[in-house]
């Protein structure tokens, strides 16, 4: 009897899709079996993301596709609205990488979480609330009762990226495409939801498309490994051979990249000299009311205590959820303590609330995880770079146009990206504007929270580097929020491990990472992906 090998998931023959002269994707084939896992990896640009979106039938008007996407049998290309309204959202559930413009920001997050399931009429509106609450209680949200009676901007980033995890499994579908659906998550919760999608994987059979520039996470949970290039395949192979003995440079170049726990750290320095700045007693409450009207407080830090040398970075770790980034905008002002201090170089600027400490602000600068919201799409990049220049009247516009030129060349940009909007270049360009821009007052201590979370290996390579030699250079000292133990290992002389909003831990890098004393610390060391941590 000859057996017939049934037809795959997903095939993809031959796909190119091009806006104007510009090839995003080039030639591109593939395959998905039902129940397999593939990753997709590659830098900023290489057209991952656009691939996904030819899949879903969701490229922006002015894109001009060919080639063929047949899932289930159906050619996607020809496929009516309403056969698009089955496909989407109930056979092919995705996960998408922002998702702060991915969640509406006017519903409760338990309703958009079970979306899909109620539009497609497989669930009521009556058991919407219990399935909602199941699917975040899988996903890792704590107290999921309470997370779903919030509204998006009520969670942290992390938090959200589980959300959106939710709903994309929430239909139980036969393909889940995922654009980097963990990059905003540490190490401990990456775990959960990866083993979820394991879990899901063998129980439903559901094939896994995962968009991803973690190298760790591909080489652990993928069956297949595809390495895109300049909208192409430039590699393609089980995940351990593509790992273990890459054939491309290019993706040669990608695994040599990748931070790894056994490195030798390049921050072994201990920083000499009196504290620049020191936090003392850090206390944040915030109330908030659920669904019913009851009142709820969240303590989001309590009693968090640290300093920072000239010159020295400290890392702050913890899940999503831990108050890392609460520290982070109680130490730039942004948010008011309850309780507690802030100084810098002796002076008292909690809150800023003084003139004095008012006078002193420009001494302290940020660098967010996202570059595209913090920084604003209708600038140039002149202009973004001088605005903290402009808004303290430094300088004439001659002199702040000089030191832009100066502030990019610094951060390894050509003079000519000075008249180009930021929306024209790619994350890894965007996050050096950012640097740039908060470099150009001069600071003496810069607050990076998830500065490289969002970049691939190449590029968080690089901008490490940069953060590295710009220290070195100009002596700045840097408080680096970070879920990467990997990156702390790199780039930190010392770390703080925080967890419900309290420190369980802190000492040198060399020492916490190797001997943890706290299990808390332990337990994130563990999680980490075993092709990064050994």
């Amino acid at each position: 009897m000859i057996q017939v090998e049934s037809a795959p998931l997903l095939h993809i023959d031959g796909l190119r899709v091009a806006f104007g002269d510009v090839a995003a994707v080039d030639d591109v084939s593939l395959s998905v079996d039902a129940g397999e896992r593939v990753a997709i990896v590659g830098e900023s640009g290489s057209g991952k993301s656009t691939l996904v979106k030819a899949v879903l039938g969701m490229l922006p008007r002015g894109a001009e596709e060919s080639g063929v996407i047949r899932f289930e049998g159906t050619d996607l290309a020809s496929a009516t609205e309403t056969q698009w309204r089955r496909i989407r959202g109930e056979r092919i559930g995705f996960v998408p990488q922002d998702p702060l413009s991915s969640l509406n920001p006017l519903l409760r997050v338990g309703r958009q979480v079970v979306e899909s399931p109620v539009v497609h009429g497989r669930l009521r509106r009556g058991a919407a609330r219990g399935l909602a609450g199941d699917l975040l209680d899988r996903v890792g949200l704590p107290r999921s009762a309470r997370s779903a009676a919030k509204f998006p901007h009520q969670l942290s980033g992390g938090m959200r990226q589980r959300a959106l995890i939710a709903a994309g499994i929430a239909s139980d579908p036969a393909l889940i495409l995922a654009d980097e659906p963990t990059s905003a998550l540490d190490a401990t919760v990456q775990r959960r939801i990866l083993d979820l999608l394991d879990e899901l994987s063998e129980r439903t059979r559901a094939a896994l498309l995962l968009v991803t520039h973690d190298l760790g996470v591909a080489r652990d949970r993928a069956d297949r490994i595809l390495v895109m290039r300049e909208g192409r395949i430039v590699e393609e192979g089980h995940a351990a051979a593509v790992f273990a003995a890459p054939v491309d440079s290019y993706t040669r170049q990608l695994v040599s990249a990748v931070p790894r726990l056994d490195d030798p750290g390049t921050q072994t320095r201990a920083a000499d000299g009196p504290p620049i700045l020191i936090a003392e007693g850090l206390d944040k409450s915030f109330h908030s009311r659920t669904a019913s009207g009851a009142r709820v407080v969240h303590h989001a830090v309590r009693d968090v205590s640290f300093t920072l040398s000239r010159g020295e970075t400290l890392a702050i770790v913890g899940e999503s959820g831990s108050g890392k980034s609460t520290t982070a905008r109680i130490v730039l002002g942004l948010v008011a303590p309850d309780a507690g201090t802030v100084r810098l170089d002796g002076l008292d600027v909690t809150g800023f609330a003084t003139p004095a400490a008012r006078a002193r602000r420009s001494e302290m600068q940020a660098v967010f995880q996202d570059p595209s919201s913090s920084l604003d799409p209708r600038f140039s990049v002149a202009r973004a770079v001088a605005e903290p220049l402009a808004v303290g009247r430094v300088g004439t516009r001659a002199a702040r146009r000089e030191r832009v030129v100066e502030l990019l060349d610094r951060v390894g940009l050509a003079r000519s990206f000075a008249d180009r909007r930021v929306t024209e270049l790619s994350g890894g360009q965007r996050q050096r504007v950012a640097i740039a821009r908060a470099l150009a007052t001069a600071p003496s201590v810069v607050i990076c929270d998830e500065p490289v979370s969002a970049l691939d290996v190449i590029v968080q390579e690089q901008v490490l580097d940069l953060m590295a030699e710009l220290q070195a250079d100009l002596g700045v000292s840097y408080v680096l929020i970070t879920h990467d133990l990997a990156v702390v290992r790199r780039s930190a002389h010392r770390v703080l491990v925080m967890n419900a909003g309290s420190v369980v831990e802190s000492g040198a890098v060399d020492d916490v990472l190797a001997r943890p004393t706290a299990e808390y610390t332990a337990e994130l060391i563990r999680a980490v992906p075993a092709s990064v941590a050994a």
